[in-house]
């Protein structure tokens, strides 16, 4: 076997904890940042309470920002990889400037606190495009020095973009996030399984789905995951649909079913009581 320089193995180690078998569900928990304290409910406004729900679920990694992680990290250290979100916006910015993310943390942050992967965004298609994707740049760089994932946060988005979930320009900002050179590739469900397919076809690397918006019907939503891995998605990236389910914990392992195990909507759907 050919001897690998000690980044790449780095690398490799933690992108198998992050990829059960090829695949992950991560909880995204980035959006008291993005969003704000108004995405939880009440009785989830504490981080803990949400985090120590996920590692209940049995997610394959949890992706947040560095002070989330600081205050949580007794629940997930040692259980759950941790993915570090190293660019952010929020929606207190001008309009003008809401398709802009800034960094937010860095790689040597990430490795201090035992992160197994970073994640930045970039809205291709956006005006200022350039240095979001530049700022991701330098971060690869760093990370693949350094031995760490990078997974970039796909989303298109601008004033000549008028449907982000349009197959051409998923599948365009998916291959140019390959291009850059990320590990991992979060982007939107474009529809249909076969034109996911064309999507997971342009890449190099794994190709999990954005969760975006929570959705009312639990098992719509799970149908949609089917549809990702059966278009050989890596699986999924879900914040809203598992923190704002009734019942966080069972939707994180109706989602396993699904990824890890095959499982029918219907099916992992049973485990939230549901038909």
């Amino acid at each position: 076997m050919q001897k690998q320089v000690p980044s790449a193995i780095g690398k490799a180690a933690r992108l198998n904890r992050i990829l059960n078998n090829g695949k992950a569900v991560i909880f995204a928990f980035d959006h008291g940042f993005e969003h704000g304290p108004s995405d939880f409910q009440p009785d989830r406004a504490d981080a803990r309470v949400i985090i120590r729900m996920a590692v209940e679920a049995g997610v394959d990694a949890i992706m947040m920002n560095k002070g989330i992680a600081e205050a949580t990290w007794d629940l997930w250290a040692g259980k759950v990889p941790f993915i570090m979100k190293v660019t952010g916006k929020t929606s207190m910015r001008p309009p003008e400037l809401q398709l802009l993310q800034y960094r937010t943390g860095s790689v040597r942050d990430a490795l201090a606190m035992g992160a197994d992967g970073v994640a930045g965004t970039v809205y291709w298609g956006a005006p200022r495009e350039e240095e979001m994707a530049g700022a991701l740049s330098g971060i690869i760089s760093e990370c693949d020095f350094t031995g760490l994932p990078s997974m970039i946060l796909a989303y298109p988005r601008g004033p000549s973009i008028k449907n982000h979930n349009d197959p051409e320009v998923v599948r365009y900002a998916t291959r140019a996030s390959a291009e850059l050179g990320a590990d991992l590739i979060k982007t939107h469900y474009t529809g249909s399984t076969e034109t996911f397919r064309e999507v997971v076809r342009v890449s190099p690397v794994p190709v999990l789905m954005s969760g975006g918006t929570r959705e009312d019907v639990a098992l719509e939503f799970l149908e949609v995951v089917k549809s990702v891995m059966d278009a050989g998605g890596a699986g999924v990236v879900v914040g809203r649909n598992i923190f704002q389910s009734p019942n966080p914990v069972l939707f994180g392992k109706a989602l396993r079913a699904i990824v890890h195990e095959g499982a029918s909507p219907e099916k992992a759907a049973e485990l939230l009581g549901q038909v």
